[in-house]
């Protein structure tokens, strides 16, 4: 069972990639085991401007291989090899792209060509594929599809979704999907993807939308959200407890992660997830990404109390197993 996060993280001021870099050293301090690649840019927008530009394609919406550039892996690849330096070890990193699911409803909503869904699925492959690199390990690689369970516009087929998943997943690296809703969990339990990702600390019932006995059957595994990441949501529940505009006082806005988010809190998530699905979970971290968190710094301490949680689940379930 091993620490990732999703992605997103607020955005500071200065040289991009420099603060790509700062980001990917701040996730490491966290503990993160699988850090993503810092994702500082519209999900959306950072792969379909490339896709759409004809000069970048050789089919329509296919990208070149060439092309298939997320630049977020060159400041990566630099704190990687800072870390092989200091520690001796081969940092594992996760890359995270959109859909092509995702993809498709941002560049042509709720129409319906599966051609084109073909080729964008085809280009989520390139784009994990150009990420290779031997500075760092590629762990796992994650396909972001928000829409699956939730949109009931996607005019798409079960059959051309799993198509689109599999093509994009057509790969040797172990591939998760980021998804918001576990409603869609037994559809893609028939493809190639290897971990389903659900938001489970924010909307525990999606915990039991999930068949265990499904996910042996089609040896399927889980990554489990266990730190709520819906800041928004958490603020408006501070705002009713103290009668203010936690917005406007940091003092307040950090009871999300002293009376909230804490590590007892996300240990006991943990354990019941465990409880339901035991090794079929292989990753665990926060719900979602934490790009709309108000400071980098708030976000740290949550990473940090989510590694301090599953350090504490971990050593009770050591000690109740050696028990036994």
């Amino acid at each position: 069972m091993m620490f990732d996060d999703v992605g997103s993280f607020p955005f500071s001021q200065g040289d991009y990639l420099k603060v790509v870099e700062d980001v990917m050293r701040m996730k490491l301090m966290c503990g993160l085991d699988v850090p993503a690649y810092p994702q500082l840019r519209d999900m959306n927008t950072m792969f379909s401007e490339i896709l759409e530009d004809e000069k970048n394609c050789e089919q329509p919406f296919l990208v070149r291989r060439e092309k298939a550039e997320i630049v977020e892996m060159k400041a990566v690849e630099k704190v990687a090899r800072e870390w092989k330096k200091e520690t001796g070890e081969v940092m594992k990193i996760k890359v995270c792209v959109t859909g092509p699911v995702e993809l498709y409803i941002h560049l042509f909503g709720t129409s319906n060509y599966p051609d084109i869904l073909v080729n964008i699925a085809r280009s989520v492959r390139r784009f994990f594929l150009s990420s290779l690199s031997p500075s760092y390990r590629v762990q796992v690689v994650s396909i972001d599809e928000p829409s699956l369970g939730l949109n009931p516009a996607i005019m798409f087929s079960e059959e051309d979704i799993l198509e689109a998943l599999d093509i994009a997943s057509a790969h040797r690296i172990e591939t998760q999907i980021h998804l918001h809703s576990a409603l869609y969990s037994e559809v893609v339990c028939n493809s190639n993807v290897d971990i389903i990702g659900v938001e489970c600390a924010s909307e525990p019932s999606n915990l039991e939308l999930i068949d265990r006995r499904l996910l042996e059957d089609t040896d399927t595994f889980l990554r489990v959200g266990i730190a709520r990441t819906d800041i928004h949501a958490m603020v408006s529940e501070l705002n009713e407890r103290y009668s203010t505009n936690v917005w406007r006082d940091e003092s307040l806005m950090r009871k999300v992660v002293e009376e909230m988010e804490t590590p007892n809190t996300i240990a006991s998530r943990l354990r019941r997830a465990w409880e339901m699905f035991g090794d079929r979970i292989r990753y665990v971290g926060p719900d979602c990404g934490l790009g709309s968190w108000p400071s980098q710094e708030l976000a740290c301490e949550l990473l940090r109390n989510t590694k301090q949680g599953i350090n504490a689940f971990c050593e009770t379930r050591d000690s109740e197993s050696a028990l036994k």
